[in-house]
């Protein structure tokens, strides 16, 4: 079997991680039980590129027990856990092209062994797989069923590619599930990018300020836990709704270059390029902290920052420290990449439990309804999502009210008024 990891050695005790993310994954279990049972998956090659972490072998070990063959790799340099590529390779054959720390040759190159498997099914996380087997491999696209997109930045993209006609065939946009974004990019990203930064610095955050930049789903949960640990809370936003929601849940909101005035941490989770830029780090205090949790490292404009330092050491791992020409120092955590999965383990597994049993179940979906998909993003199912709340309930004892006959003809009828 064809692969490329760190170290085989690592294999036992991946094993155990991913058992002990499986205990809190409850409903991936059971559709990985269905799958297993149906065999949804019999001859059907999925090629995944996301984070190598043990929520995500999880999944895929639901697919390989309906069948499927899989093969993956990391959809960013850092997020690589070695020790969990590892397992997925000795007990789970899985083809796995991950290393937590490769150069950008390297990252490309695993992303081409996954293309090479000729996938039918694409689940990308960031677009990565599909931009490039548009752009370097369209002779494949023939053969290819349709695929699922992770995250907030690679359905940006998808929906560029759609609105351009470059776009050959059709994706769910997993990430809009609202059992998706609402708990995995609000709770999961708010969690482990407060845990990530406290891993690499090991600073106080009360009584801090920490500027958030992006009130999407992933900067409320940031912005929310920042709060919850004692930080004082700034939010950058352009949306003006986006603002307004953050002035009414109680932060302070301004322009980004009058933010960095008071930032000490600053996190970006936009999507976008160059948001902490040239304006910014003329005001930055000295000592100020800067990472993202965005997909791509280009939120902050790290060539601006090399360019115009005067010197720059790794202080801490994962921690880079930059000496500025009037002598303030910054700091930048994971080279600006997603510091929850560089600098921590990414999303807790109860979160990610119901995000990839939303990819599982929107994989199944469309292998189901092949025949009549056009190349196009396509929202995720309601009643699939649903499904995914009402059994996420479920596992964790929780039960709720059901409509009675009456309440139901009340709520369907228009001649009830005023009585």
């Amino acid at each position: 079997m064809n692969y490329d990891i760190l170290d085989m050695n690592l294999a036992e005790a991946g094993k155990a991680r991913i058992e002990w993310a499986e205990a809190d994954m409850p409903v991936l279990k059971e559709i990985g039980e269905r799958f297993a049972k149906d065999q949804t998956f019999a001859g059907i090659r999925i090629g995944c590129c996301m984070h190598v972490t043990t929520e995500t072998a999880n999944l895929v070990r639901a697919l390989v027990a309906g069948g499927a063959e899989v093969a993956l790799c990391a959809s960013n340099l850092l997020s690589t856990q070695d020790d969990v590529a590892a397992a997925l390779v000795k007990y789970y054959d899985v083809q796995v092209y991950a290393i937590k720390g490769v150069d950008t040759e390297t990252y490309y190159k695993h992303i081409d062994s996954v293309i090479d498997f000729k996938p039918q099914i694409v689940m990308d996380d960031g677009c990565d797989v599909v931009s490039r087997v548009h752009s370097e491999y369209p002779e494949l696209l023939e053969d290819i069923i349709g695929g699922t997109e992770e995250t907030t930045t690679g359905v940006i993209r998808l929906k560029a590619m759609a609105a351009d006609g470059a776009l050959k065939y059709p994706i769910v946009a997993v990430n809009d599930a609202n059992t998706k974004h609402m708990f995995d990019n609000r709770y999961g990203t708010g969690q482990s990018t407060i845990d990530g930064i406290v891993r690499a610095t090991n600073r106080l955050l009360a009584g801090r300020t920490v500027v958030v930049s992006g009130y999407g789903w992933c900067g409320k949960g940031a912005a929310m836990r920042a709060e919850g640990i004692g930080a004082n809370v700034i939010v950058c936003e352009i949306d003006p709704l986006m603002a307004l929601e953050a002035v009414m849940d109680g932060h302070r909101v301004m322009p980004a270059a009058e933010a960095a005035k008071e930032a000490d941490v600053w996190i970006t989770v936009t999507g976008n390029i160059n948001v902490i830029d040239e304006a910014m780090f003329a005001n930055l205090k000295d000592g100020a902290i800067l990472c993202n949790s965005g997909h791509f490292n280009c939120e902050i404009n790290i060539p601006w920052l090399r360019e115009n330092t005067a010197s720059s050491s790794t202080v801490k791992p994962l921690v880079e420290e930059f000496v500025l020409r009037d002598g303030r120092k910054l700091y930048l955590l994971a080279d600006g990449r997603l510091v929850n999965l560089a600098c921590a383990e990414g999303h807790p597994a109860s979160v990610m439990d119901m995000s990839f049993a939303n990819q599982a179940l929107a994989a199944e979906w469309m292998l189901a309804n092949r025949v009549s998909l056009e190349p196009s993003v396509i929202d995720m199912p309601s009643e699939i999502d649903d499904d995914i709340a009402r059994l996420k309930l479920e596992s964790m004892g929780v039960r709720i009210d059901v409509l009675t006959p009456e309440q139901e003809k009340y709520l369907s009828s228009w001649t009830e008024g005023t009585v």
